[in-house]
């Protein structure tokens, strides 16, 4: 197994199936952030198409999604295999803790607090 950057946790692994990489779990933990904003990296083979019950449709494309809520994906990466799917969630969540991803792009809201408390934990320059 790769090893993770820091702050992120190997919060699930199916065997030949979904992986889920979680940031900072002790942050977003409800006192102090709610657990839905928690950046989370998935990787899964589920159909990407916009309707009910797509996700279940598996395909051969494998997917590594990062979410920093339900609705807000900052870095959405395509592979042919889950191996490659899981090298690069591992980078996406390096880059991630790195700093040299734009979150805040993807909000047409802002969320101050949010964006600052994820500037201070990925020492990130805002």
């Amino acid at each position: 197994m790769t090893d993770l950057p820091d702050g992120w946790t190997l919060w699930n692994d199916e065997p030949e199936g979904r992986r889920i990489l979680a940031f900072r779990p002790d942050v977003f933990n409800e006192s102090a952030f709610p657990a839905e904003c928690m950046p989370t990296v998935f990787v899964w083979n589920g159909s990407r198409a916009n309707r009910p019950g797509a996700t279940q449709i598996r395909t051969e494309t494998w997917h590594a999604v990062l979410s920093l809520e339900p609705e807000i994906e900052v870095v959405v990466e395509a592979f042919d295999s889950r191996e490659a799917a899981v090298e690069g969630a591992t980078d996406i969540a390096g880059r991630f803790s790195d700093g040299e991803i734009d979150y805040r792009s993807a909000y047409q809201v802002p969320r101050e607090d949010y964006f600052e408390k994820l500037d201070e934990l990925t020492g990130r320059e805002p």
